[in-house]
């Protein structure tokens, strides 16, 4: 009977450790579990702190990042106004320096022209200098001649003339010749006049009245132009009254087709000229030579009339002007010889 009732307290025993320790067990698990998921989520929050933590550093950084980016953009413009500042007072610069260069472009022009009028007064001041000396010196010379020529006896000189008789009238053969630059030719008035009144009775066959003009020639390197007034009207002939045509001739001009024209002194006074050609055989005593002279020519002039008196022909002189013709009219004078 005893050993019955010690069996049954020791199994319920048993039952409650089992129950116990279970509970622990079991409080032991929950107590792993919630540690484990203690430890998650502070893990978590630390996590997520230090997340937090890493933005607020970041922001801090970009924040300072966008405050260096605004500042260098600041400075961006500030250099961007400070090179268009400069561009603009570069361009200025650029103006006011072609200004410059255009000023003194002008004043080198300017000193060029002032250098080359020196040039020429120092030029000049030379030339006048040597002309002075050279003055000077002829001066010297002069008196020196002077000086000699009053201390010595004076020379006797002979003076070559011409006789020179009285002028006489021209009526008998005559011939023209022309003196101009030194070249001597003959006139051929007589061979232009026998072809003048041939042309006039052209003219006079023709309808044509009043004042006419035409031209002769060349005849013997020589040409006429000559003007004539053609008329018709009432004429008397041996107590008769009838109509009649006129033909008057007005004036005539002699010139060369070319000039110079003629040959020169030194070819007159050789012998075998047009001036001896045309006085060959002529008659000195009945031959008058009329030379239309120009104011060129006058010491020439002299020369040849000495040379004609020698050959006995006397000579009439005609002085013409510088730009003046030979010309002749029925009313104009006859030439006088010596």
């Amino acid at each position: 009977m005893s050993s019955r009732r010690r069996a049954g307290p020791e199994m319920g025993h048993d039952s409650f450790l089992d129950i116990v320790a279970n509970l622990v067990g079991i409080l032991i698990i929950l107590v792993v579990i919630l540690g484990t998921q203690s430890q998650q989520a502070i893990n978590e929050i630390e996590s997520e702190a230090v997340v937090e933590t890493a933005s607020d550093e970041q922001m801090q950084t970009l924040g300072r990042h966008a405050m260096r980016a605004a500042a260098a953009q600041a400075d961006s413009d500030r250099l961007e106004a400070t090179v268009e500042q400069y561009d603009a007072e570069l361009e200025i610069a650029k103006r006011q320096r072609g200004l410059l260069m255009d000023l003194v472009t002008q004043a080198e022009l300017a000193w060029e022209d002032m250098k080359s009028e020196l040039d020429r007064d120092d030029v000049r001041r030379a030339a006048r200098s040597a002309e002075k000396r050279k003055l000077e010196a002829t001066l010297v010379s002069v008196r020196g001649q002077r000086q000699r020529l009053e201390n010595r006896e004076p020379p006797t000189v002979q003076i070559d003339h011409l006789p020179t008789p009285m002028a006489k009238t021209v009526f008998g053969d005559e011939v023209h010749f022309r003196l101009k630059e030194n070249r001597l030719s003959v006139v051929p008035l007589d061979g232009l006049l026998e072809r003048l009144q041939q042309d006039l009775k052209l003219a006079f066959a023709g309808k044509r009245e009043g004042r006419q003009s035409s031209v002769i020639g060349p005849f013997r390197g020589y040409v006429c132009r000559y003007e004539f007034e053609k008329s018709r009207g009432m004429t008397s002939q041996g107590g008769r009254v009838a109509m009649a045509t006129q033909i008057r001739p007005v004036r005539f001009i002699f010139d060369p087709v070319e000039e110079p024209y003629g040959q020169t002194m030194d070819v007159i006074f050789s012998g075998r000229s047009q001036l001896d050609i045309e006085l060959a055989g002529r008659d000195p005593a009945t031959t008058t030579v009329t030379i239309w002279v120009y104011p060129d020519s006058y010491a020439n002039f002299r020369r040849l009339k000495e040379h004609l008196y020698e050959k006995g022909f006397a000579t009439a002189a005609r002085p013409l002007a510088g730009d003046q013709k030979i010309t002749a009219s029925p009313y104009g004078s006859r030439s006088a010889a010596q």
